[in-house]
């Protein structure tokens, strides 16, 4: 999801709570609080030598013992106005880093907006090949098949026969 979403879906209710749903169908806690907004530019070679770059807007999420702490969507707003000079563009797709256990990012998938709470739903990250084309051996040719050419009083392979195991031959 773009920055653009998200701070317009954060604008619907300005004084809701926001929460982050998590992809296994947990929440994080209700007192996390985004603690970064940060500009993420990766620059980097696929597999195949193609030089590539890639840009995203990353908040960081923590928590503690203030369990008192809520992080409304004016707040987040708020501190997304304050990254906006070094953001550069609400183009930039999302991405949230929590630790469950590790440091994980995940990705905005959407938003939904209550009349009490705006709930981020995030999705699992996967790896890819970006150079498929140059990386995966080429597909086999077809063997060219003519039904006037082809013999079919013979079996071309031992897949067309069938034997039957020895115990069950009749002799």
């Amino acid at each position: 999801m773009k920055l653009s979403e998200l701070k317009s879906s954060l604008n619907q209710q300005p004084n809701a709570n926001v929460r982050f749903h998590l992809p296994n169908g947990d929440f994080v806690p209700v007192h996390a609080h985004v603690t970064e907004v940060a500009r993420i530019d990766k620059r980097f070679v696929d597999c195949g030598g193609t030089l590539r770059n890639d840009s995203l807007c990353r908040l960081q999420t923590w928590f503690a013992d203030d369990v008192d702490h809520r992080l409304t969507a004016d707040k987040l707003l708020k501190i997304l106005e304050k990254a906006k000079s070094f953001l550069g563009s609400d183009d930039l797709e999302v991405d949230v880093e929590h630790e469950v256990g590790f440091i994980s990012q995940f990705p905005l998938e959407s938003v939904e907006v209550l009349p009490d709470e705006i709930i981020l739903h995030l999705t699992k990250r996967h790896t890819a090949c970006l150079a498929m084309d140059k990386c995966l051996p080429a597909a086999k040719p077809a063997p060219e098949f003519s039904p006037l050419k082809f013999n079919f009083r013979e079996p071309s392979s031992d897949c067309c026969t069938q034997t039957k195991p020895a115990d069950q031959i009749k002799s």
